[in-house]
């Protein structure tokens, strides 16, 4: 058995789709005899997670598979290995920098208030 890394791609629709077009690109661990049946069990979950249901505004909200899109197999895990990569443009870094640091405080935070129920 080997574990792979699939890229698993869903559209988000909101009420008619008259909104700016989302979609949700996850990361999933896969566990399979070859890559082939990792990319036919990525596949089948990713039809699993389809759903439907009515947002705050009891609008419709649709998670529609759309498929799968990269595949890698993972053959050592090794503390800092490089699982995902993107690079992100924008016109704003300071902005962006920001919500880095808001993140990892965030992250932080919450890492330690666990940490104290657990002592």
């Amino acid at each position: 058995m080997s574990s792979y890394l699939a890229k698993i791609v869903f559209r988000i629709r909101c009420a008619d789709g008259d909104h700016t077009p989302q979609f949700d690109e996850q990361l999933r661990i896969i566990f399979a005899e070859d890559r082939f049946d990792a990319f036919q069990k990525a596949r089948k979950l990713g039809h699993r997670e389809e759903d439907q249901f009515l947002n705050e505004l009891q609008k419709p909200v649709c998670w529609q598979f759309v498929d799968v899109t990269d595949l890698y197999q993972i053959d050592e895990c090794q503390e800092g290995t490089e699982v995902f990569s993107r690079i992100f443009e924008t016109e704003q870094p300071a902005n962006y920098l920001k919500w880095i640091r808001t993140q990892a405080a965030g992250l932080l935070e919450d890492s330690l208030n666990k940490t104290e129920y657990l002592i």
